[in-house]
């Protein structure tokens, strides 16, 4: 079962009893060894075949690999904030959101897995009428706040001159925002895919996240780590940013055969998961050293600037409290090798 925000808090809560069982960090010992925390989330991406093929399993024999679904990034921040994760698959805004004030959380972003595309859209009821972002002005619309949907749908509103205040907006998680579209309760949703492939069969698509990156707001999936993780198991990342590296290569090389993998953990059909792959762009680390990612260590590339703009625009909604200058954000990114 995914993990909410709402079902994290019940996880923190539990995080004292688990750590007394050994339970609670990337060093705990014992019966099959350290253990590693990852927070993946159920969207197709590299991270699903590395899942589906135990390759992590495989290459640390040693260690316990504990994978656990979250349904968005907040709750992914939550996670972190407990200290119940070590590694984690999560959106640039939630990624922007959590290096400043008032979380402040001590991860690395340690590679960048997607540029986002149309696998995020703004999709409204077919017979509501809407035929255009304004027409939202008085409408009920709802994305996962705090996640790169909802980072796109503020951007989206900004572009199209509608103030968010003329707009119920509704903070629901994917699945809520399905059972919500059934039900009637919401006239439109920003969200990702599989939920978005749900809402466009009888939805119109508005805009989506592909072409709000070509208007100047990209929205990316990162891997994070907790600084202490990354300090202390540097054996353990090595080996996942291998691994990613790969398959990010066998997403170009071989989609269909990461397709399968994907198709088996969301539960889809091998052409939807196949369809689902294409609507982003991936890049592999050689790639992301470019001077519009990462960058390199004597120079460093566009992506600070990036998550620091991403960051302003989350403080002009009042979402986070301050925004660091951009040496804080450049400090927090590690440059993946090789």
């Amino acid at each position: 079962m995914p993990v909410t925000r709402r079902s994290v808090l019940s996880l923190l809560a539990a995080a004292p009893v688990l750590a007394a069982c050994g339970v609670g960090g990337s060093s705990s010992s014992g019966a099959g060894g350290r253990q590693v925390r990852i927070a993946y989330q159920n969207f197709a991406d590299s991270t699903l075949l590395l899942k589906d093929q135990a390759v992590l399993e495989k290459a640390l024999p040693d260690h316990r690999i504990a994978w656990t679904s979250f349904d968005s990034g907040a709750s992914i921040n939550t996670a972190f904030l407990g200290g119940a994760i070590d590694l984690a698959v999560i959106g640039s805004s939630p990624a922007a959101a959590g290096l400043c004030p008032p979380l402040n959380i001590p991860y690395q972003v340690v590679e960048l897995l997607n540029v986002i595309g149309d696998s995020e859209a703004l999709v409204v009821r077919k017979g509501s009428g809407i035929t255009d972002i304004k027409g939202l002005a008085g409408r009920k619309v709802a994305a996962p706040f705090s996640s790169t949907a909802h980072y796109s749908l503020l951007a989206a509103f900004e572009q199209a001159g509608v103030d968010p205040a003329s707009v119920t907006l509704v903070d629901l998680e994917p699945q809520n925002i399905q059972a919500a579209w059934q039900r009637g309760d919401i006239d439109g949703a920003y969200v990702w895919t599989p939920v978005l492939g749900v809402l466009q069969q009888d939805g119109i698509t508005l805009t989506d996240s592909a072409r709000l990156a070509a208007a100047g707001k990209p929205t990316l999936t990162f891997t994070v780590a907790r600084k202490e993780f990354v300090e202390q198991n540097g054996d353990v990342l090595d080996k996942w940013l291998a691994a990613t590296d790969d398959a990010i290569k066998k997403i170009k090389s071989e989609p269909r055969a990461v397709a399968e993998a994907v198709a088996r953990q969301i539960g889809a059909g091998v052409d939807d998961a196949l369809a689902q792959l294409k609507q982003n762009i991936y890049l592999d680390h050689a790639e992301q050293r470019a001077p519009e990612y990462f960058g390199t260590a004597e120079a460093p590339g566009k992506l600070a600037d990036q998550l620091r703009a991403a960051a302003e625009f989350l403080h002009r909604q009042k979402k986070v409290e301050s925004v660091p200058d951009v040496a804080a954000f450049r400090a927090a990114l590690r440059v993946p090798r090789g």
